[in-house]
Parts: structure tokens; C-alpha cells; sequence
């Protein structure tokens, strides 16, 4: 399943900054419609500090590792570089051909309770 449309990041160097690195990814993220015009369906990820991310009517579960996205993405963690500089992020690996870049455009909104978090596929990302 190809998710280019996922967005995130952050480069972690010590667990201090990592929280702070994990709440500067907490928002809703516009894909940047000038990589891929071609595509249809929603362009905004909105990504929650319950460890949910939503894209339209889907939503998966996320973890940050280092400088990598872990996405749970059919029972299995996916894994993506992610940069983040100021309000842009880039997404990159994983299932992509090329980088992905998001603009955050506001905060995040709540996960409705219908709909649930995704399970954890295993213990940890690697």
C-alpha cells in the first residue's frame, strides 16, 4: 500500500529533544499538490499526539525513531527518513520513489471516538 501522502519529521540526537521533535510533528499537514498533480484524494494529513495520523477516511498509527517515520501500515511498521525544518517537513523512503514535502498549516484536530487507533504491530520500528 503506497502512502506518499504521509507526512513527518524531525532529526533526534538525545531523548530530551526527542520530545520536543515528536510535538513539532503534532498538526495538519498540507501535501505539497505541485509534486503530483495526477493524484487524486485528500491532501491533508493530520497527525495527533495519541500516536494516530489520519488521511481522509484512513487512519494509522505512528512512532518516531531517530531519523526516521514508522508508520503501521498493514499489520507491519514501515519506516521513512523525515526531515522538518520550521513548518515544512520532507518524507522520504520506505514505499515512496521520491520526497514528499508538507507545509503544516494549523493544529491538529481531535480523533473522532468512532474511530479507533490502530493496533501496534509489534513491539518496536526498526
Amino acid at each position: 500500500m503506497k502512502f506518499g501522502w504521509i507526512l513527518l519529521g524531525a532529526m533526534l540526537a538525545a531523548p530530551r529533544v526527542a520530545g520536543a521533535q515528536q510535538a513539532a510533528i503534532l498538526g495538519t499537514w498540507k501535501f505539497d499538490l505541485k509534486q503530483d498533480q495526477k493524484k487524486e484524494g485528500p491532501r491533508i494529513v493530520i497527525v495527533r499526539p495519541d500516536s494516530s495520523a489520519s488521511y481522509g477516511t484512513q487512519t494509522v498509527r505512528w512512532r518516531i525513531m531517530g531519523d526516521s517515520l514508522a508508520l503501521a501500515l498493514g499489520g507491519e511498521w514501515v519506516n521513512y527518513r523525515l526531515k522538518l525544518k520550521g513548518k515544512k517537513l520532507t518524507l522520504s523512503g520506505g514505499d515512496l520513489d521520491q520526497p514528499v514535502n508538507f507545509q503544516k498549516v494549523g493544529p491538529p484536530t481531535p480523533r473522532p471516538d468512532s474511530v479507533a487507533v490502530p493496533p501496534d504491530p509489534g513491539p518496536n520500528p526498526s
